[in-house]
């Protein structure tokens, strides 16, 4: 797929108040600091489409982007970070979840998870939850540069052997990809393409 425009459209905190065009969308969150901002301006090649931080928990809001016109990037908000109040936690939680249970649009989640690390519990509990309402879903692994070829593919080999210990029947369809050496762009966007090629057939 090649990226022909990326445009903001809205900010909000209402998923009544989403964009209504009937166009695929696709959410991507992940914990705070797991890179989400640098791998959305990876895959639109827009430096500062998504803005990036320092400070980890700088998305607050749904952020609805246009891409080539014909589908959604939805960039919500990171969860697990403990710096936010509990009070604005809450509140941006529910509506991440309303999102998500309401919004008819949305055709896939990708869960952003940093390959350094071990399988959190946060992120297990997210997958499950997604699983439980029936929402598609597909793992990013964030940071593989962080990592040498044999440790990476081992860490990715513990979180897939993780998921299939608990709940899963099988894995999740997963992606490798590093925002600073552009690994994994086309995989994802083909992996898009292909769902919108399917999403606009049934609705012909």
């Amino acid at each position: 797929m090649h990226i022909k425009s990326a445009n903001f459209v809205i900010s909000n905190t209402d998923v009544a108040k989403c964009p209504n065009e009937p166009l695929p969308e696709y959410a991507f969150i992940g914990r705070s600091n797991v890179g989400k901002s640098s791998l959305i301006n990876m895959l639109t090649e827009r430096k500062s489409l998504a803005k990036t931080s320092g400070r980890p928990g700088k998305t607050q809001l749904i952020n609805h982007f246009k891409i080539n016109g014909n589908w959604f990037l939805v960039d919500l908000p990171g969860y697990g970070y403990a710096r936010v109040s509990k009070k604005s936690k809450k509140t941006f939680q529910k509506y991440i979840t309303d999102y998500f249970v309401k919004r008819e649009q949305l055709v896939c989640a990708f869960v952003l998870v940093d390959i350094r690390h071990e399988p959190q519990k946060i992120d297990l509990q997210f997958m499950e939850w997604l699983g439980e309402n029936g929402i598609p879903f597909c793992i990013i692994f964030t940071k593989a540069d962080k990592l040498r070829p044999k440790a990476l593919e081992r860490h990715v080999e513990t979180y897939i052997k993780e998921l299939l210990s608990g709940v899963w029947e099988e894995a999740p369809h997963y992606f490798v990809t590093s925002s600073s050496k552009n690994v994994g762009r086309d995989e994802v966007l083909d992996y898009i393409d292909g769902v919108n090629d399917t999403f606009f057939e049934n609705r012909s």
